[in-house]
């Protein structure tokens, strides 16, 4: 059994994969509900404390993208899409609007298990984390790791999706030093290491986009071509 029970919504309209998926994580000692679309999802969510969503892409009325962008409007919940296509174009767009991971159909139990109970662990220990963790600040900007913000010089909140904040964090922690890209995605994702994957890569594209003033020319998260990054402050 698991250590913890976590609390898993799956929202998926063919009902032979979400029954399946569902009673798999069931037998994991999760508690899980299902949806078939965004209204069901949306009656699921008014009842709280879910900690991680499978999302499937393909849904009908509503697809998964267009509802992913209304959980991160009003909630770090953690997100996994689910897709049939191959096009790498999806998972980059899913990751740019802030899911934490994806899987491609035909997936595997054994493949997703541990994606979900690394995402939801994650889930649980941001909302728990020790008030005496420290601020950190650079070039003016405010990084506040028990109370997960993130502040403008000019006072303003910024908000971050929950692998932005690990990954800026990475980054303030380490300033000044080279981080592969192989490091920050074994800290930000916690899943298999694949040459191709581009997680990283777009998550720094979202955060110069938040933190630099010309993201296109950044001066605070510097390319190391062939490597990775370096944080500059």
């Amino acid at each position: 059994m698991n250590e913890t029970a976590h609390h898993i919504l799956v929202v998926e309209d063919d009902p032979v994969g979400r029954e399946t998926l569902a009673a798999y994580l069931r037998r994991e000692n999760h508690r899980v509900s299902v949806a078939v679309n965004g209204e069901e999802m949306r009656r699921v969510f008014q009842r709280g404390d879910v900690d991680v969503v499978m999302l499937d892409i393909n849904l009908p009325n509503e697809d998964g993208l267009s509802l992913l962008r209304e959980l991160r409007r009003q909630s770090e919940v953690g997100v996994i899409m689910v897709t049939g296509r191959q096009d790498v174009v999806d998972r980059i767009v899913a990751l740019e609007l802030g899911a934490d991971d994806y899987v491609t159909k035909p997936y595997t139990m054994r493949e997703l298990l541990p994606r979900t109970k690394n995402l939801a662990r994650r889930v649980a220990a941001a909302r728990m984390l020790s008030p005496d963790q420290p601020t950190k600040t650079f070039d003016g900007w405010t990084l506040d790791i028990p109370h997960w913000t993130l502040t403008s010089p000019e006072g303003e909140e910024v908000r971050l999706t929950r692998a932005e904040f690990e990954l800026l964090a990475t980054f303030v922690t380490n300033r000044g030093r080279v981080l592969t890209r192989d490091g920050l995605i074994d800290h930000v994702s916690h899943r298999d290491r694949d040459p191709l994957d581009r997680t990283i890569d777009v998550l720094v594209g979202r955060l110069r986009r938040k933190i630099e003033k010309d993201p296109a020319n950044p001066r605070r998260i510097i390319t190391v071509h062939g490597v990775g990054y370096v944080f500059a402050g």
